[in-house]
């Protein structure tokens, strides 16, 4: 009785390590991307990415068709956002040090705008994801993409 347990283990651990092979890269440039961390210089995205990871693991054996990666992305958003709201009293508020390219953005500007236009979430997905309305969702994007243009910064 315990042969196929353990090889249903086995097996378990082989997808999670073939998924983690192919989506382990993107989901932390995405979570860098979030944290406005340098790339080489990351370990508030490298957490979320751990804290992502595991909780998929977690629920490997009842994704039952859903995508993992999809659920991997969704935890990482939303703890991220949990951690901004905590860290810097609301997601509106800039970073105190921030280092990668999108640091002058806002949390959630740079949330909205990686789920959108790195990640190519739809809005009513996004909207959804956050709990916002979706013309919110668009008028953030829109405002963030624009600050981050030359002539946004003049």
């Amino acid at each position: 009785m315990r042969e196929p347990q353990a090889s249903g283990e086995a097996r378990r651990a082989r997808e999670f390590e073939a998924f983690v092979a192919g989506a382990a890269g993107r989901l932390l440039h995405t979570a860098t991307l979030l944290t406005a961390e340098a790339a080489d210089d990351n370990p508030r995205a490298r957490r979320l990415l751990t804290h992502a990871l595991a909780h998929t693991y977690a629920r490997w054996d009842r994704l039952r068709g859903e995508d993992p990666y999809d659920l991997a992305r969704q935890y990482l958003a939303t703890r991220f956002a949990r951690e901004a709201w905590h860290r810097y009293g609301g997601l509106g508020r800039a970073r105190p040090h921030p280092a990668g390219a999108l640091a002058a953005l806002t949390p959630r500007e740079r949330l909205i705008l990686v789920l959108r236009l790195y990640e190519g979430v739809a809005e009513e997905q996004a909207a959804a994801l956050l709990g916002l309305p979706e013309e919110r969702v668009r008028v953030i994007c829109e405002r963030a993409a624009h600050a981050l243009t030359p002539a946004g910064f003049g």
